[in-house]
């Protein structure tokens, strides 16, 4: 390929994306992001580098990242099993001290390390900030055996009930780009883990934000998970029960439908679900005709 055939194609590029900048100037979109995208540093980089652009498009990007694997990774160091019920992970006290550790002083400072050696204004904040995220402790009950519900203890798994999006609000009129850790206190002054994809939900809702992104380790909604081409692009939120029923909704799925069906109930314009181990991710859900994942729609 020549060097005016390369430049005639990053022109086409940017003419297809043009109508989207325009459309999501000044809108603010949400991004959850987490799975094994996050121990990868080349993908780390490109999703730093997607935030940034469309920061510098006049969009307002704000980020919520997870860490599982890197939890796990550090929880298998010191002995401790992982263990989920329902996608969510069992949370004892020492649990919840690894999971801070990992969250806070490591992933969060290294993601706003990265954005800011880019050119951007990354400002690291946990849930705990400006009670950014107020929670309770999380109920939960599950069939036993004989089939009668019974509760289930989840430890220090919060369910939240109040965001303040203040501290937020100030920090995008400033220009910065807020990374949010997925941690919340209590009334009492309790620390809990919250799951990422819900807490980047409710976010998305308290902002009113135009988009809420969830980047996981799979293309998005399989009819059929052992065929990666059987992609859904598109699903409403009332073919959601169906899917449930049909079991092509389960597992860590979940908390991801969950807060997308919860998002677009409270106002935010669209969800989507796209595979964060894909270079570029970002930009090609959002900027280009096509798409890579499923969304949600009302």
């Amino acid at each position: 390929m020549t060097p005016m055939e390369q430049g005639l194609g990053k022109a086409r590029v940017l003419v297809e994306a043009l109508p989207y900048i325009q459309k999501f100037a000044g809108k603010t979109v949400v991004i959850k992001y987490g799975g094994h995208a996050m121990v990868d540093p080349v993908l780390k980089e490109s999703v730093m580098l997607d935030i940034l652009l469309l920061h510098s498009v006049g969009i307002r990007p704000v980020l919520v990242h997870g860490g599982g694997p890197e939890i796990n990774s550090m929880l298998k160091k010191v002995g401790i099993e992982s263990q989920f019920i329902q996608g969510l992970r069992v949370t004892d006290a020492q649990t919840m001290e690894i999971a801070q550790m990992v969250l806070l002083g490591k992933l969060n400072t290294e993601m706003v390390s990265l954005l800011n050696r880019f050119g951007g204004k990354g400002v690291g904040l946990s849930g705990k900030d400006a009670k950014l995220l107020m929670a309770v402790k999380k109920p939960m009950q599950m069939p036993n055996s004989l089939g009668k519900m019974e509760d289930v203890d989840l430890g220090l798994v919060g369910e939240i009930q109040t965001v303040t999006p203040d501290i937020l609000n100030t920090l995008l009129g400033q220009g910065y780009i807020p990374v949010i850790s997925p941690v919340a206190s209590g009334e009492e002054g309790e620390t809990y883990n919250v799951n990422a994809d819900t807490a980047a939900g409710k976010i998305a809702e308290a902002l009113k934000a135009d988009k809420l992104l969830l980047l996981t380790d799979v293309r998005g909604i399989l009819s059929d998970v052992s065929d990666p081409g059987s992609l859904i692009s598109t699903i409403s939120g009332g073919e959601v029960t169906t899917l449930k029923k049909q079991g092509i909704l389960s597992g860590g799925m979940l908390p991801k439908v969950e807060c997308a069906v919860s998002a677009l109930d409270a106002g935010v314009g669209s969800v989507h679900i796209l595979d964060g181990r894909l270079s570029h991710a970002i930009l090609l859900e959002l900027f280009t005709d096509g798409g890579i994942g499923t969304m949600f729609t009302r």
